[in-house]
């Protein structure tokens, strides 16, 4: 696995950003792009239609933009982690510590609740009190799936020995990875 300094030789054009809910996928997917001039899809708003509900075109859509020859997205929904792996040549890994990515998610899920964001397809965050009622409830679901992706990455090691990973610890280490990435574009 490399680090946040090490060289990417080639160029990373399909990249995954992986990680626990909260610890910043989608925001670090986005700046990838940006510095790499890399379009960026957010797999999340492919994956939920209206009420929450999955879209039946989720798995064609993502078969669609991975074709494509650069990208960006985050690694997440089981139904295409295989795929997606196999298409991209760099998976970033944010291995925050749980205590950070629990505190990230919560202040993130309360800003999206307290000021009725909207997320995809007119969706917005439930009512707080859905935490003890909705097992799926995103809190619940980030406390419950931790360490879910420290348990994968092992076997992807294994089942996509092409893929380069990229094992980034800290937020400090994630920052610098970008800047780093954007430093080898010019």
């Amino acid at each position: 696995m490399l680090g946040a300094d090490d060289p990417l030789d080639p160029t990373p054009r399909r990249v995954l950003v992986a990680g626990t809910t909260g610890v910043g996928k989608t925001t670090t997917a986005a700046r990838i792009g940006a510095v790499l001039g890399l379009p960026h899809t957010e797999i999340d708003a492919l994956y939920h239609g209206p009420g929450w509900e999955p879209r039946e075109s989720f798995v064609s859509d993502v078969e669609a933009y991975t074709s494509a020859p650069a990208w960006v997205t985050e690694w997440q929904y089981t139904s295409v982690r295989a795929l997606l792996a196999e298409r991209a040549d760099t998976l970033v890994w944010i291995d925050l510590p749980n205590v950070v990515a629990l505190w990230r998610l919560v202040r993130r899920t309360l800003r999206r609740r307290f000021r009725r964001i909207e997320l995809w397809n007119g969706n917005v965050e439930p009512s707080l009190w859905t935490f003890f009622t909705d097992p799926e409830h995103i809190l619940r679901w980030g406390i419950s799936t931790r360490n879910t992706t420290r348990r994968r990455i092992p076997s992807l090691v294994r089942e996509a020995p092409h893929l380069r990973i990229v094992h980034l610890r800290s937020q400090r280490e994630v920052d610098r990875f970008v800047e780093h990435l954007g430093r080898g574009r010019g």
